[in-house]
């Protein structure tokens, strides 16, 4: 028998009839590991020819792309629901889990947190578990309109589902001016806290778009500011409450310079950096992101991911 012949009889074993590689060694009477070259050669040679049926295996295939081409760490892709209402809470779930697989592995000691509907329903879905190790901190101030997706909920959120500890940062997101800002970081009081937004091992965020269904553009703006004026000057969303433009730098506008947050320099030297947003708005901003490498992990629905990849 030649070795093309053993080839596809050992492949046609394993792949279709679904026998071991033992069980096809005593069949063919050669030694398993024979009959591990012989399949590694069918792979190699085509003769064999691996395809998923399951959708799910097109969001894997778009997570490898979106790590290669944007130089990612991670990227989980989870399927875009049909109606758009249930997207926060489908990519809530697919980070929760990623979440709990993260926490487990690296016992990281610090965790800051933004807010979002995005983060509420991650907070949700996780597993709960006894972290009191974990320090969860929020990396930002909140806004003043009340809100259960709030920076203070949300932080208490993550230290309730993980029995961990909880810091918070007491100051509206944005302050009424750059030197209104300068004054409030320069207390003694805010000082310590500021520096710890971003010393952290993990940061989870969610990015903000322009579009009237931001929280933020709808009642988290300064006064004298608005949505009209910053996608003006070129800002495709938020991240941290800093507007970026469509490569990730911060947009020439005071309100960069009145936000109470981590600048992006800090912010960038947090390792594990773990942004989850998408949705049509969300598809300029998410693009940003991943060019500017202010994310090392996006978690994100399949169209999302696909319309960074076309736009890229």
């Amino acid at each position: 028998m030649g070795q093309q012949e053993l080839m596809i009889r050992a492949a046609w074993l394993y792949h279709v009839e679904g026998l071991t590689q033992a069980e096809i060694g005593e069949r063919m009477n050669l030694t398993r590991r024979r009959i591990n070259e012989l399949l590694a050669a069918a792979l190699e040679e085509g003769v064999v020819r691996i395809s998923f049926s399951s959708p799910l295996a097109e969001n894997v295939e778009l997570e490898s792309r979106l790590r290669n081409r944007f130089g990612l760490d991670d990227a989980v892709v989870v399927p875009t629901p049909v109606d758009p209402r249930q997207l926060h809470s489908v990519i809530g779930r697919g980070a929760a889990g990623y979440l709990d697989r993260l926490i487990q592995s690296r016992k990281p000691a610090s965790i800051g947190v933004g807010w979002g509907a995005t983060l509420r329903e991650t907070v949700l879905h996780m597993t709960p578990a006894s972290e009191p190790q974990i320090d969860v901190r929020s990396m930002m101030g909140g806004l003043t309109h009340g809100s259960e997706i709030n920076t203070f909920e949300i932080v208490r959120g993550f230290a309730q589902i993980l029995k961990a500890q909880c810091h918070y940062f007491v100051a509206p997101i944005y302050a009424e001016s750059p030197q209104s800002r300068d004054a409030i970081i320069a207390q003694s009081v805010f000082r310590k806290i500021f520096r710890q937004t971003c010393d952290v091992d993990v940061s989870y965020l969610s990015a903000g778009d322009m579009s009237q269904q931001s929280l933020q553009v709808r009642f988290g703006l300064p006064q004298g500011t608005n949505g009209t004026d910053l996608i003006a000057i070129g800002a495709v969303g938020d991240l941290l409450g800093r507007y970026l433009d469509a490569e990730g730098n911060p947009v020439d506008h005071p309100i960069n310079s009145q936000v109470l947050s981590p600048e992006l320099d800090e912010y960038r030297q947090i390792p594990c950096r773990i942004v989850a947003s998408g949705g049509l708005h969300k598809h300029a901003i998410l693009l940003a992101l991943a060019r500017a490498r202010l994310a090392t992990i996006i978690i994100t629905d399949a169209e999302s991911a696909k319309a960074m990849l076309q736009q890229a």
